[in-house]
């Protein structure tokens, strides 16, 4: 380009996925145009990337309506410094990353002073608004998807759109072989491995591990050689999980930074609803989907969700191709059943393996963060 001011890209993450999104998202740019200079909120995998922190996310990485209301202080300070920051450094372009609410309001901003907005990662408006499609339309530029059945959501309400691929697929890599982690982990082979999957936030820790460790209790007596590993999410302190993990009868293997590595090592999974369901499925193991919320944002959400599954693989599959123990179905001894089902019939676990393996087709090629990159480029190119 001619103009040799560096163009500048404004980011929006609000939690660690949608950080980690950004954060490859700029590295790709940097590629494509090296003066590119980024600025926004988000945290340490962001700056590490290159991109100027001007607004740490920690604080406000919350999900549910109760954990919502009383972070609601903190939520608006970052809305109102994100709006000023917008306002005094007017950005070529803002990049919001997933946290829908807080997003959609900066984005409405953003476009009212005259600001493109390119907002990375639909809000599941299939599954809680369909009406929303247009409120979006009106506050973007266009809308980057990561699921491709999403597009036509948006196709009809003639919204800007572009399936840009999701970034699990070109993330989900085991650094090791499946035998080399069994020798490192010191598990043995011949024995059934189970791993566990609490969450990657404090609140789900304290929801879904205690379920999970009652769960792996009841199936120690049934499979005496049994083994559990759980792959230790960054955001999670040592302190946290010792607590449940010291007052459980159940040993379990704790890794940190190899969660690819520890899940291909398992012959099942206990997993809470997330992103993590689809990693587990680009692995292709089998495994159970179970989460918990307090009682009035669950009923809130079965109140305003309008489709039939909360995880993702069976939401891409469009059937029920994984079990899914929500709320009050979320009991140790529905997840042992489950569990004791994946370990013990061969042909059952066999065609969840297959469907799964479905489940990582349409997910397509990957390319997710390369994808994203180019777009942003194209839209600063358009002037």
């Amino acid at each position: 380009m001619v103009d040799h001011t560096p163009l500048t890209v404004m980011f929006s993450a609000g939690e660690s996925s949608g950080e980690q999104h950004a954060a490859n998202m700029f590295l790709e740019l940097k590629k494509l145009c090296s003066d590119i200079k980024g600025i926004g909120m988000g945290g340490a995998k962001m700056a590490q990337a290159g991109i100027d922190i001007r607004y740490d996310s920690a604080n406000i990485a919350v999900i549910g309506v109760i954990e919502v209301l009383k972070h609601y202080g903190e939520i608006r300070r970052a809305l109102t410094a994100m709006k000023q920051l917008l306002a005094e450094q007017r950005p070529d372009l803002l990049v919001c990353v997933d946290y829908k609410e807080f997003n959609f309001k900066l984005a409405k901003y953003a476009k009212s002073i005259g600001i493109k907005v390119l907002f990375y990662v639909s809000p599941q408006v299939w599954a809680w608004r369909p009406g929303r499609v247009k409120a979006y339309g009106e506050v973007i530029d266009m809308m980057a998807v990561i699921f491709p059945f999403e597009t036509a959501f948006y196709d009809a309400e003639n919204v800007p759109v572009r399936y840009v691929g999701h970034p699990s697929v070109d993330k989900v890599r085991p650094l090791h072989t499946k035998a080399e982690d069994l020798l490192s982990y010191k598990l043995n082979q011949n024995n059934p491995v189970v791993g566990l999957l609490p969450g990657s936030r404090a609140n789900e820790i304290k929801r879904m591990l205690p379920v999970m460790l009652a769960a792996a209790e009841q199936l120690q007596v049934s499979f005496p050689g049994i083994q559990f590993v759980l792959p230790q999410a960054d955001s999670i302190s040592d302190a946290l999980l010792q607590t449940y993990l010291k007052s459980s009868n159940i040993n379990v293997t704790v890794v940190k930074n190899q969660p690819y590595d520890v899940i291909q090592c398992c012959d099942a999974v206990m997993t809470t609803s997330g992103t993590a369901t689809l990693e587990i499925s680009l692995l292709t193991v089998p495994m159970v989907i179970v989460y918990k919320l307090a009682p009035i944002t669950y009923w809130l959400g079965r109140w305003l969700v309008n489709i039939p599954f909360i995880g993702l693989p069976n939401i891409v599959a469009g059937k029920a191709i994984v079990k899914e123990l929500i709320q009050h179905e979320a009991t140790p001894k529905n997840l042992a059943v489950e569990v004791q089902r994946i370990l013990s019939d061969v042909q059952y676990a066999a065609q969840m393996r297959e469907n799964l393996s479905q489940v990582k087709q349409l997910l397509g090629q990957g390319g997710g963060s390369k994808n994203m990159a180019e777009l942003a480029l194209e839209m600063l190119q358009q002037g």
